[in-house]
């Protein structure tokens, strides 16, 4: 098993089991609808991120919490096959594993609703307990598919011993202000930067009103991404906008997360924020391919690189 090296991204988050259906559309209050097709695969946006980065090339170490059957097990072994330090991820007996009913429809959007099991399991005084594997890694991944007061912890204990943290704040809720301004990394949707911000993020221009707002809040790097707009940057270089990839989608469940691993391994290894940025974006756009979501995480050689430049909005002399 591999040991945590000051290269590891370790990941604090959610493991779950996704249950899919393809269906033409959503249905309507008390209506029944013929779907096309169902599937179950691993999920969960911790699992998902660490395995992304270790498919991309990184090292990560997952932190968090299974119950001890065929769900839990199913989604440890398919972390330990793709290669992710999984020392910290514990099956418990007295709960079981989370669980995701997704619907995909014909137009590849998604509408996901969780039951969270044994992610609520994973405590604060887990975190002091491997403060080590925190306190030696490069980078700390956070989500808040788990519970608040464990995230909050993990990255106190980050910041304090001087290791950047992303914060992908989703599902979108408010965070307490001190917590904010110890991310060195903050990556939200449209809808959790206008949740975080009371600014309603629909283009370019209210993307970057409300980074201005998370960067005034101490997040260090905002980067919002848009979906097939992008991602918007802002930092103290400024504000540039790098437009997506044009590809044909089939699901985009796992995008968010693909994105996240891609920027993570990319930071991990030395490269800037915007070229890691691109390492992202380029692992996006394979996976909006592919359906479900570890099944659709692809591996680097499979990247094609990234042909656009980006815009500035606002560059600081």
């Amino acid at each position: 098993m591999n040991q945590p090296s000051n290269k590891t991204v370790c990941v604090l988050g959610s493991l779950n089991m996704d249950l899919v259906m393809r269906l033409p559309r959503v249905p309507d209050a008390g209506e029944t609808l013929i779907g096309h097709q169902f599937n179950t695969y691993g999920g969960g946006k911790g699992a998902n991120q660490a395995m992304a980065c270790a498919k991309l090339g990184g090292q990560a170490a997952m932190m968090g919490r299974v119950g001890d059957d065929d769900f839990g097990r199913a989604l440890h072994g398919a972390l330990q096959e793709a290669g992710v330090d999984t020392q910290e991820l514990k099956l418990l007996k007295t709960v079981e594993t989370g669980v995701a009913m997704i619907m995909v429809d014909d137009a590849a959007q998604n509408r996901i609703v969780l039951a969270q099991g044994a992610n609520l399991h994973i405590l604060p005084a887990d975190i002091d307990q491997r403060a080590d594997l925190i306190g030696e890694a490069r980078l700390l991944i956070c989500q808040l598919e788990i519970p608040l007061e464990t995230n909050r912890r993990a990255i106190a204990l980050a910041h304090t011993r001087g290791v950047p943290v992303l914060l992908n704040p989703a599902p979108a809720a408010s965070l307490p202000a001190d917590m904010l301004a110890q991310v060195s990394y903050l990556v939200p949707n449209e809808t959790e930067a206008s949740l975080l911000t009371g600014t309603t993020v629909s283009d370019l221009a209210s993307a970057a009103v409300a980074a201005r707002q998370l960067r005034a809040m101490g997040c260090r790097h905002v980067l919002i991404t848009l979906g097939a707009q992008g991602v918007l940057i802002a930092d103290d270089k400024g504000i540039r906008h790098w437009p997506a990839l044009q590809v044909k989608a089939v699901d985009t469940t796992a995008a968010g997360d693909t994105f996240i691993g891609g920027l993570a391994t990319g930071l991990a290894e030395g490269l800037t924020l915007d070229e890691a940025t691109q390492l992202g974006m380029c692992a996006a756009a394979v996976s909006v391919t592919r359906p479900g979501a570890q099944p659709a995480l692809p591996y680097r050689q499979e990247l094609a690189p990234y042909p656009h430049q980006a815009t500035w909005l606002e560059q600081t002399p």
